[in-house]
C-alpha cells in the first residue's frame, strides 16, 4: 500500500480504537492483524462504497449486504459466545487482555437470517408508535421512524428494522 493508504489505515485505526473504548469494544490485540482488516474494509468501501466486512462475500448492493457491514450483525452474539466476531477484529475485553484464546469461529450468518424470517411480528396493539430496533446492538425506540443514527453503535438508519 502506498504511503497515502497506510495513513487511511491509521487513521481509521485511531478513530474506531478511541470510539470502541468509549462504548466496550475491543480490537484484536494483533495490532498488524486488526490493521490488515481495517485494509479490506477501506477496500470493501471502496468497492462498494460501505465497509462490508473483509472476511464475507459481499453482493455489492448495500440493502443486500446490511448484515454484514461492520460493525456487523453478528458481532455481539459472536464476542459473547466465542470471545471474538467472525473475522477477528472486535474481541472481548478478556480476550483483548491476552487472557481469553481467539479461537474460530463459525458463520452463523445463514442461520440467523433463516430465524429472522420465521420472527412473526407481535400482535400489540394501540401503540402510539412503531418500535425500531437497530439491528447490530439491539437499541430500541419508539417513534414514527428511525433514527438517522444509532445513539448506542451509531450506525446508520438503514440498519434499524420495525420490530413493533
Amino acid at each position: 500500500m502506498s504511503g497515502t493508504e497506510e495513513i487511511k489505515v491509521e487513521e481509521l485505526f485511531q478513530k474506531l480504537e478511541t470510539e470502541n473504548r468509549a462504548a466496550g469494544y475491543f480490537f484484536n490485540p494483533d495490532t498488524g492483524f486488526t490493521k490488515d482488516l481495517l485494509r479490506g474494509l477501506l477496500k470493501n468501501e471502496e468497492r462498494y462504497g460501505y465497509m462490508s466486512c473483509p472476511c464475507r462475500l459481499a453482493a455489492g448492493k448495500r440493502s443486500e449486504d446490511l448484515d454484514i457491514i461492520c460493525p456487523c450483525d453478528y458481532r455481539d452474539p459472536d464476542i459473547n459466545e466465542f470471545g471474538a466476531c467472525y473475522c477477528g477484529l472486535y474481541v472481548s475485553k478478556k480476550a483483548s487482555r491476552g487472557e481469553q484464546k481467539i479461537v474460530s469461529i463459525p458463520e452463523r450468518r445463514t442461520k440467523m437470517k433463516e430465524e429472522a424470517k420465521e420472527i412473526k411480528p407481535s400482535n400489540v396493539k394501540d401503540l402510539s408508535y412503531p418500535v425500531w430496533r437497530c439491528r447490530v446492538c439491539g437499541y430500541l425506540c419508539a417513534r414514527d421512524e428511525a433514527p438517522d443514527v444509532c445513539p448506542v453503535c451509531k450506525v446508520t438508519k438503514d440498519r434499524f428494522e420495525r420490530f413493533m
